[in-house]
């Protein structure tokens, strides 16, 4: 079992990762509850929800499923969760349980903080990628000219990270995952770097997994507690999700995975740097493993000005200006305002480059 403190605002929340945590939940509460309700999707429900529940059997306790896919992070969904909690009687001493990966996290993260003005939950990540989203706080449901674009800082009471929930995965789901880990090797040191790229995703040992994630979880957790209101450098933590939302808004939720988007994103965000500050990067290393790995590079066939659009609309663009977050190198970042003919300069260029 391993264990780190997330220092926030209003106090601090732990963070555990080991293996059979699902399963003796109640062992890590700090308060007792009036009633629990577990926020799931469709495809974890099958898999861990019984094990949850073996845990919290002295609890007064109900769930809501819901359809697996970020499809779900939708005003429609997020009022019919909220309408489940008023019908079963939560009340603001009841806890919400986000069991599953990103979009259970964000959703329920967001029910969590509106819920009677705010009420108690926690984050049981169920995926890679959700190493990323469970940590600091940041809550959203998207709208269809962006994502996560109505949402909250939010921070849980705790997250629980089950390493044996992560042998479930398919392989698009660990490669979404990683993409998260690559961007947080970046943001850190080369070195991280060039170990996540000695990496083939087909025969990544968990063991191994576990490392990377402790890393990826630190970088985070360094981050927004020294910026928890993304004021500063946790804009950092945006490097390759300027293009990477702008893919996933522009093909459709879920038609392209997060982590896939980011992927082409971290990719996008070396090619600008390269341009923006004369510099030699790992471009063509990044692209090979990548390619390597079946990550879907050819899903860039979008409409430049199109992508531009969405960007505008992102929630770290001002006043409809662009921003990205660039590398100078591993670990060293800067962040840039970019004109839109700056923009569709480096997307044509991009675009000749993944060919």
């Amino acid at each position: 079992m391993q264990e780190l403190s997330v220092q926030h605002s209003n106090g601090s929340y732990s963070i555990f990762v080991g293996n059979g945590i699902r399963f003796e939940l109640h062992k890590y509460f700090n308060k007792s509850y009036s009633k629990i309700f577990i926020i799931t999707d469709d495809t974890v429900e099958k898999l861990y929800l019984d094990d949850v529940r073996k845990g919290l059997s002295d609890y007064d306790f109900s769930h809501f499923i819901i359809p697996a896919g970020e499809e779900s992070k939708h005003i429609d969904v997020y009022y019919e969760v909220q309408t489940k909690a008023i019908e079963i009687g939560l009340d603001r001493n009841a806890l919400i349980i986000a069991l599953g990966g990103g979009v259970v996290g964000d959703l329920a993260g967001f029910v969590a903080a509106t819920f009677m003005r705010g009420i108690d939950y926690i984050q049981i990540p169920t995926t890679i990628l959700a190493h990323d989203s469970s940590i600091g706080g940041k809550v959203a449901i998207n709208h269809p000219l962006g994502k996560n674009l109505i949402g909250a800082f939010y921070p849980p009471v705790g997250v629980y990270y089950d390493m044996e929930t992560l042998t479930s995965l398919s392989e698009r789901e660990k490669r979404s995952g990683y993409a998260e880990l690559i961007k947080e090797a970046l943001i850190s040191s080369d070195e991280l770097f060039q170990d996540m790229l000695a990496t083939k995703l087909a025969s990544l040992e968990q063991e191994k997994l576990q490392t990377y994630l402790m890393a990826g979880i630190k970088v985070k957790q360094e981050i927004v507690e020294a910026d928890e209101r993304e004021q500063g450098v946790r804009s950092y933590l945006n490097l390759g999700h300027t293009l990477a939302h702008a893919l996933e808004a522009e093909l459709g939720y879920g038609n392209i995975t997060h982590g896939e988007a980011v992927a082409i994103g971290l990719l996008f965000a070396i090619h600008v740097s390269e341009r923006e500050y004369d510099c030699n990067l790992p471009f063509d290393k990044l692209k090979e493993w990548l390619t390597d790995n079946n990550y879907p590079l050819a899903a860039f066939t979008v409409d430049t000005e199109k992508i531009i659009n969405h960007m505008k609309t992102d929630k770290k663009a001002t006043k409809q200006r662009i921003n990205m977050v660039l590398l100078k190198e591993p670990g060293k970042l800067n962040k840039e305002e970019l004109t839109d003919e700056t923009l569709q300069n480096h997307l044509d260029t991009f675009r000749k480059r993944l060919v």
